[in-house]
């Protein structure tokens, strides 16, 4: 192989192992569930694709065809990660604003809907 795409790919690597020891240290070391849940969707996302697109390459370049299997695994990664990331930060938001409600006194009338800060409705009195 070729000492640029030897160093191309190299370059992936490291890019990808820097990526992914970057997030798995902020998802050990963040204080909370949203700055903590920042680090591995966007970091580690990014140190697993790098090392998939090196691997894509390498297979291209040394044997001569593209690796769906590895192609597939990429395109479902950048997908699946945002979504799961909204859930996760969703379900929290609720969850503390739960506990805040529980503390509070309940107004009658008050439903919450599906959107996280749906506001209560209002009565107008005419």
């Amino acid at each position: 192989m070729d000492f640029i795409i030897e160093l191309l790919l190299s370059g992936f690597i490291v890019i990808a192992g820097f990526f992914s020891l970057v997030g798995s240290f902020g998802l050990i070391k963040l204080r909370d569930v949203m700055t903590r849940l920042h680090a591995p969707t966007k970091a580690t996302t990014l140190g697993v694709g790098a090392i998939l697109i090196a691997s894509i390459l390498y297979n291209l370049l040394e044997n001569g065809d593209v690796s769906i299997h590895e192609l597939a695994i990429t395109i479902f990664l950048f997908i699946t990660a945002p979504i799961t990331a909204n859930f996760i930060a969703k379900a929290h938001l609720h969850l503390e604003r739960k506990k805040v409600e529980n503390r509070l006194p309940k107004p009658a009338g008050n439903k919450i809907g599906w959107s996280t800060y749906d506001t209560p409705h209002r009565q107008t009195e005419d």
